[in-house]
């Protein structure tokens, strides 16, 4: 059912033009149906017309970043294509087809009338009465749901075309919806996370990357997803070797080493062979002077090509050491643009790649008497030269630590920014280190339960 009767607004059409990006159903019954006409105003009709151009042309939804593209030349259209972006929900296909019908149909009800009405005050009465005549005519007859008589051989094109977009929308790929942290899952209430960018911002030894692997881990493990994993600090065996201990729940410690007993690493083969995600590391060496997000876009495209496998999720640790795209050397006045040029990078490569971007970021707050005030949390203004790195990100999720905390193996997780729940809440959650667990459930729910 429609959500309104009054389609003839803005919220409608930028709702519409966004379910047009994932949906190449909608998009194709919006091109061949949505004439500039029908538009308010030369922003929505040059993003109909770029959008309608790329659909032509390859037959199925544009990205982010070539819709954006081909806006360049209009500034007006570009901030409507973000505002939708960032703003917009999209509708269900069979709701997005009704509406769009209902809304060419009021179009062409408000032109008719008007016309007839200028007919009539001219003395022109047959016109008039012409003009609402066709009006009436066409109305009998247009529909874009499906109708009770089918002509076989008319439209045998049409029909084609919709199968096709039908059948791609149908095949999308499965929403990634979850952080593992329970807390942080109530909050994203299933909202999906491919296309977004969340930073995780810590001080150094708090465990941002320990976050990040979890991520990582449990994406693979218990929802089957694909992760590419960049590595940009510590060591390729240190990452590898916190990873496969993640996957059993052992110390990073005896798998390093080697001293688990032979009966445990063969249960723990066997349960490695119940995952059906993926998990890769890319490592670059540790005093690699220069890795840009195109190293990362071209480490994408490589293990695409090498295994055949696309990436869901795609983890960097750590942001601050990449570059831009930009090839610019940039000096030390001009480091805060710089990071900004990166997040920017890596939120169009989510979009791009329809993957969930998820990069690690250390603070720059070392005060220790600061941050062992427990009513203290480390929030977007303590990105030292990024002021301002905030803005590309989905979320900026923050961890918290006092000397207190660390001993007890407990951290506050406080949500800084988020652009579809509530951003300002702490969470109380408990860790295990030792057992490359950073979140223990059961330890954080009897914490709570205490507090």
């Amino acid at each position: 059912m429609a959500k309104t009767s009054n389609v003839l607004t803005e919220e409608f059409l930028m709702d519409l033009y966004k379910t047009c990006m994932d949906d190449e159903y909608v998009l194709a019954i919006v091109c061949a149906n949505m004439h500039k006409e029908y538009l308010p105003d030369r922003d929505f009709i040059s993003l109909h017309r770029s959008l309608c151009n790329y659909y032509n042309e390859y037959r199925n939804c544009p990205s982010y970043s070539v819709i954006k593209q081909s806006l360049s030349n209009s500034k007006g259209a570009m901030n409507l294509f973000d505002d939708i972006w960032e703003t917009s929900n999209g509708l269900k296909q069979d709701e997005a087809v009704e509406q769009v019908e209902m809304y060419i149909k009021q179009v062409r009800f408000q032109k008719a009338f008007k016309e007839s009405g200028e007919a009539y005050n001219s003395q022109e009465f047959d016109k008039a009465a012409s003009i609402l005549s066709e009006y009436t005519t066409w109305l009998a007859s247009f529909s874009l749901r499906s109708a009770e008589y089918i002509d076989i051989i008319g439209s045998f094109q049409s029909r084609f075309t919709e199968n096709r977009a039908r059948h791609n929308a149908s095949n999308k790929l499965r929403p990634i919806t979850r952080f593992y942290i329970d807390d942080l899952d109530v909050m994203n209430q299933n909202q999906d996370l491919r296309t977004q960018l969340t930073c995780i911002l810590a001080p150094t030894g708090v465990g941002k990357s320990h976050a990040a692997r979890w991520i990582g881990k449990n994406a693979a493990q218990i929802d089957g997803f694909n992760v590419l994993h960049f590595q940009l600090e510590g060591s390729r065996d240190e990452v590898a070797n916190a990873y496969s201990a993640s996957l059993v729940s052992c110390s990073s410690y005896r798998y390093s080493t080697g001293t688990l007993r032979d009966v445990d690493v063969n249960k723990m083969i066997e349960m490695l062979k119940a995952i059906s995600g993926k998990l890769y590391v890319k490592s670059y060496p540790k005093f690699n002077a220069r890795v840009s997000t195109i190293d990362i876009r071209n480490g994408i495209q490589n293990f695409k090509k090498l295994y055949g496998i696309d990436p869901d999720i795609v983890i960097i640790d750590s942001m601050d050491l990449l570059t831009d795209s930009s090839g610019r050397k940039w000096g030390e006045n001009a480091e805060r643009h710089k990071r900004i040029s990166v997040a920017n990078d890596l939120k169009d490569l989510a979009v791009d790649e329809n993957v969930w971007m998820v990069a690690t970021y250390q603070s720059t707050i070392e005060n220790k008497e600061w941050l062992n005030d427990e009513k203290n949390v480390l929030t977007e203004y303590n990105t030292a030269e990024a002021k301002g790195l905030s803005r590309p990100l989905t979320h900026l999720i923050t961890l918290n630590q006092s000397d207190r905390e660390r001993k007890e193996h407990t951290m506050r997780v406080h949500v800084a920014k988020s652009r579809f729940f509530e951003k300002g809440e702490t969470i109380k959650i408990a860790t295990d280190f030792e057992n490359e667990m950073f979140y223990d459930s059961v330890r954080t729910l009897n914490i709570n339960k205490m507090n």
